[in-house]
């Protein structure tokens, strides 16, 4: 196992986000077919940031503008930011109190190993302290990545935010309980 640590990303940090490899092979994938959402084998390598790298950036230097979490997870041997984690700070929907974890990434060569776990848990705490009841999640289709959320709790979201949703239709909306 990695010497690691978890910070508080700055602005500064933004750009760090270069030294995580973000490539993901993507077997299988959720989509809606024949009006039933399904597994569908697409055999596809994504081989950089989806949204592409400056996406991702500008989205990270808005929330820790906008004062939101930013928590970030560095391999200390080699000094590189390995992976990180977003949570926007507005809160949204008419039952609940949701904030909306925006991005969790982790360096493929890292990923399996219990970091996103970990960033997870440090980031429901930091939204737990704002007062917020759920997460809103708008995961990525891919197999894998859906896997994980519902493993370490989460489950669709009871209410489905239209603006997030109709931003990418293909992401599985979920939620989870912070309480």
């Amino acid at each position: 196992m990695k010497l690691i640590s978890y910070r508080t990303l700055t602005l500064k940090d933004c750009e760090r986000i270069k030294e995580i490899d973000a490539s993901h092979f993507i077997r299988r994938a959720w989509r809606e077919v024949d009006g039933k959402r399904q597994l569908v084998e697409i055999n596809y390598l994504d081989p950089d940031w989806p949204a592409g790298y400056d996406e991702h950036y500008e989205c990270l230097k808005h929330t820790i503008e906008n004062k939101g979490a930013a928590i970030g997870v560095f391999d200390q041997e080699q000094n590189r930011l390995i992976g990180f984690i977003t949570v926007e700070r507005k809160f949204f929907g008419k039952e609940y109190d949701y904030v909306l974890l925006d991005q969790l990434y982790i360096s493929r060569d890292c990923r399996g190993q219990g970091i996103g776990k970990k960033l997870f848990d440090l980031a429901a705490e930091q939204a737990k302290g704002w007062g917020a009841d759920k997460f809103y999640i708008a995961a990525g289709s891919a197999e894998d990545t859906v896997a994980f959320y519902f493993s370490i709790g989460c489950s669709e979201a009871v209410e489905v935010n239209q603006e997030i949703y109709e931003s990418d239709p293909r992401d599985y909306q979920l939620e989870f309980y912070l309480f």
